[in-house]
């Protein structure tokens, strides 16, 4: 299948955990995979990867690196309240559209 999915959440906005080990953490979302419907959010689900020595990386060793998450366990936070809400959609008045906090009405950039 090669339809176009939409995802009401995008690429800088800050969100919140709602279920699993990071349950309540507030992060900045650092990449969106639509196909998918799994985000990558800055803080959030880490895990431990083992490397191999390589040239660029001669020590190799374990590192952290952040996990994609379920975009069902993530909501917005409100930009008015700082808790959680879903997102609306507005027509303004010059015909641009623009997303809009469920919780506050406020507009989201």
């Amino acid at each position: 299948m090669t339809d176009k999915i939409k995802l009401k959440i995008k690429k800088g906005d800050t969100v919140i955990v709602l279920t699993g080990k990071d349950k309540g953490v507030k992060g900045e979302i650092l990449q969106t995979m639509p196909q998918e419907r799994r985000v990558l959010v800055q803080g959030v689900n880490i895990a431990k990867k083992h490397r191999k020595p390589t040239q660029a990386n001669p020590n190799g060793g374990i590192e952290s690196i952040e996990k994609t998450i379920h975009i069902s366990n993530v909501a917005l936070l409100d930009p008015k309240e700082d808790k959680p809400t879903r997102i609306g959609y507005k027509t303004l008045k010059d015909g641009k559209k623009v997303r809009v906090a469920k919780r506050s009405g406020e507009t989201i950039e």
